[in-house]
Order: C-alpha cells, then structure tokens, then sequence
C-alpha cells in the first residue's frame, strides 16, 4: 500500500463488511490493522482481489476500545472545508459571470470539485460501499461535464472578439478565494490523521491556492495589457486540472467495482 489510490480502493472494497469496526492505515510502513470480529478470510480473500500483493503479519484478539474521536474531528474539519469550498463555488460563478472572466469561472468550478472531494472523504469515514461508488460515479462525471463545457467555452472566447474581464473582480474575488482556501487548509492540518481522506484534501487544497494565486496575476496582466488572453489562458490551466481530477474520481470507481 505506497499510494493513496489503494488505500481508497481497499477502503471501498471492504465498506460492505458490517464485521469491520475500523481501519487503522500506515502507508509509510505499508501496514493495515483491522479491528473486526469475524470473518478473517472473507476479508483476505476481498483484499487479495484488489492483487496488492498483501499478506497477514500478525493476528491477535483485541482487547481495547475502538477510539471513534479521531473521526469525529476529522468529520468536524471535512462539513467545515466542504462548506468553504462549496460557499465560494457560488460566489466566484457569480462573480465570474459578473466579471466576465473565465478565470474566476473555471476557478469556482475547481472549488465545486473539491467540495465533491471533501463530500467523498467523509463517506470513506462513514458511508457504506454502495454509497461511496454511487457519489463518486455521479461526482466524477458531473465535473467532467461541467469542465467540458469550461473548456468549450474558453476554445470560444479565443476565436471571438470577447469584452475585457473586470480586473478588480478578478484580483479581489480570487484574493477572498485564496483566503478561504489557506483557512481550509489550516482546518485540515490540525487533524492528526494520515489517511488518504486527509492527507489526499491537504494536496487538492495546496493546489487549490495555486490556482487563486493564478487568476490573481492574470487579472494583474488583465489590468496592464488590457488583453483577455492572460484570463482565457489560467481558466485553460484550471479547467485541465478539474478534467484531471474527475478521470481520476471514475478511474477509482472503475478499479473497485
């Protein structure tokens, strides 16, 4: 296990074993712990399906308590983050139109994906393996869509004679954008767990902040060029990443049917 993708796959593969009480993961250590209470082969046999080369190290009678805190504050810190993102989808789609920049658009957009991430991560708490592939199915092609027809529009606009974007628009929308994401990730790095759901969130908020500093220097070149160019080429960049992001969304639900 050196990869958070099979992590999510074992994850998905063992949500409709009711016996399990929880997973604990140490990808530096390539080490799974499962607290269940029967069932051990069938849980092998599902696990050796996946063909990660696994194998039982140890295997004991546990006598402790199962610790629900971890997740309870990870659920806290993923409903908070999901709302952020999901709140300025809104406000930059608006603003986008407003301003007439794809930038801001595509950006929203990003958000809109990341929210369906954080949406994803807390079923891998919670859901059951039924619920987890529904969403993840419906949340991957919804962004491929929605990021089609982003692309579509942006191939548009390069061939027509388009207004200039609202620079100020641009510049304040993605500063606040920028915030709430260093806010979102702030949230996730107080969580003490290593398990993909978290760790996988810190990375699409990382980049997330990334694309707000993007549309930032493109209103920047917006206001000194005078141009549409520098909008239509970070919305490109942007709208690439959301294409990459739902591919690899329907290639983890392809992978554990």
């Amino acid at each position: 296990m050196d990869c958070p993708s099979e992590e999510q796959m074992i994850r998905m593969k063992l949500g409709e074993f009711t016996s399990i009480k929880e997973l604990s993961f140490d990808l530096v250590n390539r080490n799974l712990s499962i607290i269940h209470e029967n069932h051990l082969d069938k849980i092998q046999s599902a696990i050796d399906s996946l063909q990660l080369g696994a194998s039982i190290s140890k295997s004991s009678e546990y006598t402790g308590e199962i610790s629900k805190e971890n997740n309870k504050i990870d659920r806290k810190i993923l409903w908070l983050v999901l709302i952020i993102n999901f709140t300025f989808f809104l406000v930059e789609m608006i603003y986008g139109y407003l301003a007439n920049s794809i930038g801001l658009v595509a950006d929203s957009l990003d958000m809109l994906a990341d929210a369906f991430v954080y949406g994803l991560s807390l079923y891998a708490i919670t859901g059951t393996f039924a619920i987890k592939k529904r969403v993840a199915i419906a949340s991957g092609y919804i962004q491929l869509s929605l990021a089609v027809l982003g692309l579509l529009e942006v191939f548009r606009r390069f061939f027509r004679v388009e207004e200039v974007p609202d620079f100020k628009f641009m510049i304040s929308i993605s500063f606040l954008a920028l915030l709430a994401n260093t806010l979102s990730l702030i949230l996730l790095n107080q969580s003490k767990s290593k398990e993909v759901h978290i760790v996988s969130s810190q990375i699409f908020t990382s980049n997330d902040i990334i694309a707000n500093i993007g549309v930032i220097l493109a209103g920047i070149l917006v206001l000194f060029f005078k141009s549409n160019i520098p909008d239509l080429i970070v919305g490109l960049l942007v709208f690439f990443f959301v294409v990459k992001g739902a591919i690899r969304i329907l290639q983890l639900s392809k992978d554990t049917r």
